[in-house]
């Protein structure tokens, strides 16, 4: 079963969090009492380690966030929080591919008010509806992606198509394809 899965996995996540906070507060502890400011990073003596935010794979800056991936592998990276870019803009007939570039299982699921009249409903997993595709994450993690997962749309109608990731929604990943004639 799903949820079990999950606790499992929240219960080792959070054991995990406790384990690199004591580490972390044993390094902060550690230069408060006379470590080399070198050992963190500080060659230089400014009191700020010396990682260059562009060199550093690890440290990524808003609109460079698209840069860590090649162009035509997909247009939606889904990261640990939000989905980038956060508005697309297509022509009809344009085909997005989202994919989940984390390690956090997400859903893209659109906002069933939020498309054109016209357009289809739109969610992972397949669901004809907003409310389905709700029930089903929170049940048996429905539709969800994970690490490398991919989901993709064909827009036929132009508007805006404002979507969602349910699981993430409260910490605010939402995204929208706005599609031009």
């Amino acid at each position: 079963m799903h949820r079990r899965r999950f606790l499992g996995l929240l219960g080792a996540a959070s054991t995990a969090g406790v384990a690199v906070g004591s580490l972390a507060l044993a390094g902060c502890l550690e230069a408060e009492q006379g470590a080399p400011d070198d050992a963190h990073g500080d060659h230089d003596g400014d009191g700020h380690p010396d990682t260059d935010p562009v060199e550093d794979p690890d440290v990524v800056d808003g609109d460079e966030q698209t840069d860590r991936w090649p162009e035509e592998s997909f247009d939606v990276a889904m990261t640990a929080d939000e989905f980038v870019p956060e508005v697309l803009t297509i022509s009809v007939g344009d085909t997005v591919v989202w994919e989940n570039t984390s390690s956090r299982a997400h859903t893209v699921t659109a906002y069933e008010n939020a498309i054109p009249e016209a357009a289809d409903y739109f969610a992972s997993g397949g669901f004809d509806d907003e409310r389905t595709a709700r029930e089903a994450f929170w049940d048996e993690f429905g539709g969800s992606l994970e690490n490398g997962d991919r989901y993709e749309v064909t827009f036929a109608e132009p508007g805006r198509y404002d979507y969602v990731c349910v699981p993430h929604e409260e910490g605010g990943m939402l995204g929208a394809v706005v599609v031009e004639e």
